[in-house]
Order: structure tokens, then C-alpha cells, then sequence
């Protein structure tokens, strides 16, 4: 029987936080944060009342994409601990009330994957190279690709087999050859995979690149950019019909374990009613909204973007997720700086524009009040709740992304979001550990942000995440319904979800609250005589309505 959505389930209002592995806490002291060290922080996490955890990959790797490039999905790396680890993180997480959330990455695996090394030291034609896409390359001597496709990370998408006309497909890194997804051998394995974790005990799966792992029939060129457009991935290599097929049967596998687990989709497509289709009722849960990310610091562009969530993931039954910032882009709280607020570049480095920290920290606990008022499931990035800005004036030589190398440094990459956490602002690594190792560069500023400097201020980013989590549940905002209400000014947004009513100042000037009760405010300076500063946000309790201006 396949998992419906004909009643709540917890992902339908849940506030999910993503703990990337590397960056969170290390608890061996080499300078890589470790399962053992999530352990440790899980007091942390629970009050600050988060309902589950997605940990990005910590399997068996050789780290090349940070994880990405999977060599063993069912054993984790020695660098983040053992699974005996792993049982204890995840029955600490259980006893303390939180779910957790595994990554999944299907579409590829590492090149030092079993399989893969034995395609190699196959024959063309051979069953073991038949798990992936090898393809013999164009030219006399196949001396070219097989198609023009590009890598997302940059340079082409296919690298040759040494002395050989094939060609092997990597829409990602060199080290991460694509599966091939029509091999029944690589539908059988996932299944064991899932089955491996469900039977730990784990409550999800957020699955890595959900839309990428069927490739359009005969592989055509493509002459389009890799470069996201409007919100999503475009071309032959990207959201096929037939990978819903994938999902049905995962949804099956999930089913044998009860009605309680769940799969998130990181779909990179649009618009909204695209996505909508992975969290149909007989395949995913949630899919992340990317497109509510994407979102430019503009009134009418967010309630357009949550309407048409609202009705797009409504139309089939599944919850809206609302996100902000993850392990893969600038943190919201530096795109927010921006001369531009909300645009997405791709990494900032110290010869770009940098970011207003002071205005992006004040946009970034205004917009945490929208996110949170709305109806359905937040996901948080660790150390948003900290008011993290990225590095943004990293060294070159620092940088391990390999979007920075293969593109020789035209694309900054993703490092600036990936610094391990400030615990401590007076310890070494600012308590990341005890040995002040660090395997990225923290910046000097991280010790003003550090989660020693917040606990217990009631000015504090993390103090204002805290009473807005505990806000959120006890008034139910997760399931409650959303309704706009008349808005004063063009950039200024009200909503109310049950009794609490959300206004949002996205303008410089001031402009008057409804009445009602102050329940929070977005920084200390938000509201005087009853005036709401730009740039901040407000929860009333019980307001009244603005006057309808029409």
C-alpha cells in the first residue's frame, strides 16, 4: 500500500534543521565535524525546538564533492565516525523528541564506488558498465563526447576511458559517474539501500538532485547553459517523466515500515506546479521550494511565490516547504546585504560586492518571521539561527569546492556557507573543538555570532529563532491556514495564521502597526509608538485589520 497524504502527518508542519556534518561540531578534534559531535549537540537542538534533522552525507567517501561522491551508502566515513555512532546520534535524537532525515544521493555515485571500478576494468558492453551511462564518443577515433552536455559544476560532462572511444557521463564532478537508471540492478540496489537505513531507525530521506537520474532517450545535444533559469534546471538530462516512476516504488519501499516516514525531493525545476508533481500521493512527501529561496526582497514577488506554493503543492494533497538557505548557496543573511537583496550569486569572494552585514543580519530575522508564520514545513540551515553571514573574503587557496576549480575560479562555489559553526567566541576554532583545527577558515567575525555570546540575550538572533519556533507550535501556525490581509503600502506585507498576525516592513520607511498585542519583533528597535521600522517584522496577537484600501 502506498503512503497517501489523506491525514497529517508530522513533515506536514514540521521545522526541519540541516546539520552539515563537516561544519557542525567536531568532537575527534581533526578538524572535521563528526557524528560524535552532533551527539554533543543535541541538547542544543532540542531547545532550540526543532522537530527533526537532515544530516547532509556522512558514508563512505573520498570527498571529493564534500560527500557527494558516495563509495559505500551503507557504512559512514571513518572521518565522521562509525555506525555505531551513527545508532547513538540517532537514538539521542529519538529520546530527545527529534526525527532524522538521511541524504540519499542516487544519481551518481564516486568514481571509487566497487561498481565503478569494475566498469573500468570491464569491457564496452559489459554488464558491469551497463550499471552507468558509458557511451562510445563522436569523431574517427572517438576522440570527442558523445554530446555537448556541460557539467554543472563546469567544463563538459563526460571525461574519456583512457585508451578507449567511451566516454563515461558526470553531469557533476569527474569523480561522480551518473548511474544508469533504466538497469534494474541499480533500482534493486537503492531499494537494499533504504531499506538498510530504515531498519536504523531513520525517519526520512532527503533525496540529491531528485530530478536528474532519467536522461532524455538517445541523449540529445543541448545547447542550453547549466546556469539555473527562472528557478530551475533546464534540458534533456533534467526532470523526465519516467523518474516519477523511481519515486512510486520508493514510496512502496517506505510503506513497508509504516505510514511515519517520509522523502523530501531537492528538485531544482519550475515553476511551482512542476515540483508539485514529485510529492504526488504515491511518491515523495516534500520537495524543497526553491523557488521561495529564490525570492527577491520584493513584497509582491513573496506573496505571489507563496500563493502559487499554496495552491500548487495544495492541488495534490502535500505541504508547502518554505526555505531560505541550505548547504549550497550564499546565506540568506549576506544575499539579503546586497545592493540587489535576494539575488543568488554563485559564491562571493573578496573582489565582489560585499554585503551590508548589519542590514542583511536585520532583513534575515525580518524574513525568518514570514517563513515561520506560514503554513506547512520550514527547513533551517545550521547556523541561521546564529545570524550567520557567509565568509566572504575567503583565500583562493582555501577554496575546496570543485565548482571553484573547474571552473578556474569563475565561479566562487559554495565554501562561504560551509564554515564550521562559532560555539564558543573565546575558545580555539571557536569551539567547533578543542584543537583549534579547522578545515575551512573561520572569519574573525564569528566570534560576535557565536552561540556562547546569544544564549540567554533576549536581543539575540538565536533567543528571537527560539521564542519564534516555541510561538509557532504552541499556536499551531504549521497546520493553520493563511490569510492576506489589506496592506497600508505596496511593501509592506500582513497575513494572519489563526490569532497571530504577521506584518512585514520590507521598505526603508516606518508605517503603523493594527492594533493588538506585540507578541515578538524582529529587532529591538522595530517598533516605536506603535510604528513598524523598515526592514522588520512584527507578531500581534489577536490585531486588528488594516483598512481595506480598496
Amino acid at each position: 500500500m502506498t503512503q497517501q497524504h489523506s491525514r497529517p502527518q508530522w513533515w506536514h508542519h514540521a521545522v526541519i534543521y540541516q546539520i552539515y556534518p563537516r561544519s557542525f561540531m567536531d568532537a575527534s578534534g581533526d578538524g572535521i565535524g563528526d557524528l560524535a559531535g552532533v551527539t554533543q549537540r543535541l541538547d542544543y537542538l532540542a531547545n532550540l525546538g526543532v522537530d527533526a534533522l537532515w544530516l547532509s552525507p556522512f558514508y563512505r567517501s573520498p570527498q571529493a564533492d564534500a560527500g557527494y561522491d558516495v563509495a559505500d551508502y551503507r557504512d559512514v566515513d571513518p572521518l565522521f565516525g562509525t555506525l555505531e555512532d551513527f545508532d547513538s546520534m540517532l537514538a539521542g535524537a529519538h529520546e530527545r523528541g527529534m526525527r532524522i532525515i538521511v541524504d540519499i544521493v542516487p544519481n551518481h555515485t564516486s568514481s571509487e564506488h566497487v561498481w565503478f571500478q569494475k566498469a573500468l576494468a570491464s569491457p564496452s558492453g559489459s554488464p558491469e558498465r551497463a550499471r552507468y551511462i558509458f557511451r562510445e564518443g563522436r569523431g574517427e577515433y572517438g576522440e570527442q563526447p558523445p554530446n555537448n552536455w556541460e557539467s554543472v559544476f563546469g567544463g563538459a560532462a563526460w571525461t574519456q576511458v583512457p585508451g578507449e572511444r567511451e566516454w563515461y557521463l558526470h553531469l557533476f564532478d569527474t569523480s561522480q559517474p551518473d548511474l544508469d537508471w533504466h538497469n534494474p540492478e541499480v533500482l534493486d540496489e537503492f531499494d537494499d539501500v533504504l531499506r538498510f537505513w530504515l531498519k536504523r531507525g531513520v525517519d526520512g530521506f532527503r533525496v540529491d538532485v531528485a530530478h536528474g537520474m532519467i536522461k532524455a532517450p538517445g541523449l540529445p545535444d543541448w545547447n542550453g547553459s547549466q546556469a539555473m533559469i527562472e528557478g530551475g534546471n533546464r534540458g534533456p538530462m533534467w526532470d523526465q517523466d519516467e523518474v516519477h516512476d523511481i519515486y512510486r516504488r520508493w514510496n512502496r519501499v517506505l510503506s513497508e515500515f509504516g505510514r511515519d516516514r517520509m522523502m523530501v525531493a531537492e528538485a531544482w525545476v519550475h515553476p511551482p506546479s512542476k515540483t508539485a508533481r514529485y510529492v504526488r500521493p504515491d511518491e515523495m512527501q516534500q520537495a524543497f521550494n526553491f523557488d521561495y529561496l529564490l525570492t527577491p526582497w520584493d513584497a509582491d514577488k513573496l506573496r505571489d511565490v507563496i500563493d502559487t506554493s499554496l495552491e500548487s503543492y495544495g492541488a495534490v494533497g502535500a505541504p508547502t516547504t518554505w526555505v531560505m538557505s541550505n548547504h549550497d548557496g550564499v546565506r540568506h543573511a549576506s544575499r539579503l546585504g546586497l545592493s540587489r537583496p535576494g539575488t543568488r550569486p554563485n559564491g562571493i569572494d573578496a573582489d565582489d560586492e560585499q554585503p551590508d552585514e548589519a542590514l542583511g543580519l536585520r532583513r534575515a530575522r525580518a524574513i525568518i518571521m514570514l517563513t515561520l508564520a506560514l503554513p506547512g514545513s520550514a527547513y533551517l540551515y545550521q547556523g541561521e539561527e546564529l545570524g550567520l553571514p557567509d565568509h566572504t573574503t575567503m583565500p583562493a587557496h582555501y577554496r575546496q569546492d570543485p565548482t571553484f576549480h573547474r571552473t578556474n575560479g569563475e565561479q566562487i562555489g559554495r565554501d562561504g556557507c560551509r564554515v564550521p559553526l562559532p560555539w564558543c567566541a573565546n575558545a580555539p576554532a571557536f569551539g567547533f573543538n578543542t584543537t583549534g583545527e579547522s578545515w575551512l577558515p573561520q572569519p574573525e567575525s564569528y566570534a560576535r555570532y557565536a552561540a556562547d555570546q546569544q544564549l540567554e540575550n533576549e536581543d539575540s538572533t538565536l533567543e528571537l529563532y527560539r521564542r519564534l519556533l516555541a510561538m509557532r507550535h504552541e499556536h499551531g501556525l504549521g497546520h493553520g491556514e493563511l490569510v492576506w490581509q489589506a496592506s497600508p503600502r505596496s511593501d509592506v506585507l500582513s497575513l494572519t495564521n489563526g490569532d497571530v498576525t504577521l506584518v512585514l516592513n520590507l521598505g526603508e520607511m516606518p508605517v503603523a502597526l493594527p492594533g493588538g498585542e506585540v507578541a515578538l519583533q524582529s529587532v529591538t528597535d522595530a517598533i516605536c509608538d506603535g510604528q513598524l521600522a523598515g526592514n522588520a517584522a512584527a507578531w500581534l496577537i489577536h490585531a486588528d485589520a488594516y483598512p481595506d484600501n480598496d
